[in-house]
Formats: structure tokens, C-alpha cells, sequence
């Protein structure tokens, strides 16, 4: 291994941080031999901080109908084969209560941006949830909403919101995006949920068309420099009704090879080994974990609507139930010398 790889390695796990372009050179040397110096440095980081516990999540995917049309999207605005859904705030609730049952104490509420699903609506739903289960906690995963939208959520009990950047890189952004959407106003929304005091978490796609190793460069800086409490990165993978349905996918290797620097930027963030990464190749999510992630996100929605929550081609776990789902997901975890812990999973602030 050359030098300047072991400097900037060594210098990343000292120092959390690399200039921009130290970044773009990271990723244009990967090889085997980096990936397993980072993978190695990334799981010591996350055992000193969490041991070997896994957190699991609860993923709720409560309305496929969507105002957006992103290019990538399999339940994009202008897919006209998507069979859409929408569960009633019951229905939602059951789900939750279930999912409580079965170990879960956070769960991810999640949707296309569904304008049905007003500030009223959201916050009857999340006060039930909390009145419900006070020691969980709830995550958003629901796209744009001005900052008045966003700060009644959160005085209704949400913790933490899932919005992914999707590219720090305007141009890139632009690329992936119709005109009516605008890479700052993503980020104004990231700023907005941060100061209302949400756990913020941001992310990307690996591999997403048009991406680069400037852009990926962009994106590492970006989350180094905001500093989020949770980081979601999957592989792109295409979507056959949508205009990047013959672009190639993202790889779980690159994808890996991101956690395990992700970590190393921010030693004590949530990081999810993703559904996506267990879609495109088998073992992926363990995979993920081996890189320095350490939560897992199984599906609890009702399995006759998870088949069309269809972000992207051949999804795992559509069929499962949720009690099938839990009990894999356990036996894989513990396959490699993990745990799946009953907590609520919040990040352990300190001197990281």
C-alpha cells in the first residue's frame, strides 16, 4: 500500500476529517488491501463506542403516493403503474403496537410526500404512537415540508427525521431531480430540522447515475461538516418505470467501503447496513455490519402492501411478516458475532 493512503487512512482515524479532494483520492485508490484497513479501523471505532449491539428499526411505509417525480423512484409522481396505497391512521397504529410486541423501539414512519397526510393527521398519529408507547422513540422519513410543518411534528413527540441529501453536488442534484425540486432548498430542510432539535439523519445513493469520485468526495465533506446523527447510504438500483431503469447499479462493495469511512468520520453515528444493500447482493446487510454499520431497518409494514411500496427492482422481504422478518434478521445478525438489541437505539454523544 502506498504511503499517501496510509497517511490519509491513519490521518481520517485521528483526526475525523479529510480535505475534500483527500477524499476523491480515498476513493480512486480503492482496492482490497485499503477495504480491509478501513473496515478493520471502522468496526474497532464503533466496538470502542457500541460494542456489539445492533439496533433494529421498524420500518412503517405507510402511503406509496407521491408529488415528487424523481428520476430513480419507483413511486415517482409520474409512474403510472405504481398501485398505490395509503394506510389509515389505524392501520398504522396497529402496526406499531405489533412491532412493539415483537421487540421493536423505534419506528420509522415513512411515505412519498402524500399531501393527504397533513400537519393534523401526522401529529394525531405520532401522539398515539407515544401515548401508546411512551419509552419508544419515533423517526419521519417524509420528504420536504416547510419548517412550521416540521417543528409541529416534533413538539407532537417525533425524534429523529431521515431526510437523505441524495448528492451534495448542485449539478448532480439537478441531474437526478425534475426543475420544480432544488438541491438548496434539501439542504435548507436539513439545516431547519437540526435547529428544531430533531436527530437529523442524511444520506445517498452508491453508484446513483452521474455520480463521480468528485461527487462522492462532495458527499463525505458534506456529512463531515454537518455532522448528522444518523447517515443512510445504499446502492442505487434501477427501477424499470423510471428513466434510469437501464443505468447500472451501485455495488455492495463501494457501498461498504463508504460505511467504513463514514465512520471513521463520525465514530459514534447510527449507520444503517440498508434493505437495498441486502437486495443487490446476498449477505449484503451483514456485509454492511462487518464495514462499521450498526442498525438494521426490517420492514413491519402489512405484507399485502409491501410489494408496492417499489422504490427500486426486486426488493427484499415483500413477502415475509413481520415476526418472519425479526427472527431472520436475529439468526444473520448472530451469524457474525452480533446482537440485535431491545433499545431505542439513541446515539451515545461523548468525544468521538
Amino acid at each position: 500500500m502506498e504511503e499517501k493512503i496510509k497517511f490519509l487512512i491513519d490521518k481520517l482515524n485521528n483526526k475525523h476529517s479529510l480535505e475534500q479532494e483527500e477524499y476523491k483520492y480515498l476513493i480512486e485508490s480503492r482496492s482490497e488491501e485499503v477495504a480491509d484497513m478501513l473496515r478493520t479501523l471502522a468496526v474497532q471505532a464503533r466496538k470502542e463506542i457500541y460494542g456489539n449491539s445492533v439496533y433494529i428499526r421498524g420500518l412503517i411505509e405507510f402511503s406509496n403516493i407521491c408529488k415528487n417525480d424523481c428520476y430513480y423512484c419507483g413511486i415517482r409522481r409520474g409512474n403510472k403503474t405504481c398501485d398505490r396505497y395509503r394506510l389509515t391512521k389505524e392501520e398504522i397504529i396497529e402496526t406499531a403496537d405489533e412491532g412493539y410486541n415483537l421487540g421493536f423501539r423505534t419506528f420509522v414512519l415513512q411515505s412519498g410526500e402524500d399531501s393527504y397526510f397533513t400537519d393534523d393527521i401526522l401529529v394525531n398519529i405520532i401522539s398515539s404512537i407515544k401515548q401508546n408507547h411512551p419509552d419508544c422513540a419515533i423517526t419521519l422519513s417524509i420528504g420536504e415540508r416547510d419548517k412550521e410543518s416540521y417543528k409541529k411534528l416534533f413538539d407532537a413527540g417525533a425524534d429523529r427525521f431521515l431526510l437523505r441529501h441524495e448528492t451534495a453536488d448542485k449539478k448532480h442534484y439537478e441531474k437526478l431531480h425534475p426543475k420544480e425540486m432544488s438541491f438548496e432548498h434539501r439542504v435548507q430542510n436539513l439545516k431547519d430540522l437540526k435547529e428544531i432539535g430533531y436527530q437529523v439523519g442524511c444520506g445517498f445513493m452508491v453508484g446513483s447515475p452521474y455520480q463521480s469520485p468528485e461527487t462522492i468526495a462532495k458527499d463525505l465533506k458534506f456529512i463531515e461538516e454537518f455532522s448528522p446523527k444518523m447517515c443512510g447510504i445504499g446502492p442505487f438500483i434501477p427501477h424499470k418505470a423510471t428513466p434510469f431503469k437501464n443505468h447500472t447499479s451501485g455495488t455492495a462493495e463501494l457501498t461498504c467501503y463508504l460505511l467504513s469511512i463514514i465512520r471513521l468520520i463520525k465514530p459514534n453515528i447510527l449507520l444503517p447496513a440498508t434493505t437495498a444493500l441486502g437486495t443487490i447482493k446476498e449477505g449484503g446487510r451483514e456485509q454492511g455490519i462487518l464495514s462499521g454499520a450498526n442498525v438494521v431497518m426490517p420492514n413491519l409494514s402489512p405484507v399485502a402492501v409491501r410489494k408496492k411500496y417499489d422504490l427500486y427492482d426486486n426488493k427484499i422481504c415483500t413477502g415475509e411478516e413481520s415476526a418472519q422478518c425479526r427472527s431472520c434478521l436475529d439468526k444473520r445478525i448472530e451469524s457474525i458475532g452480533y446482537k440485535i438489541v431491545i433499545d431505542r437505539g439513541d446515539i451515545k454523544e461523548g468525544k468521538f
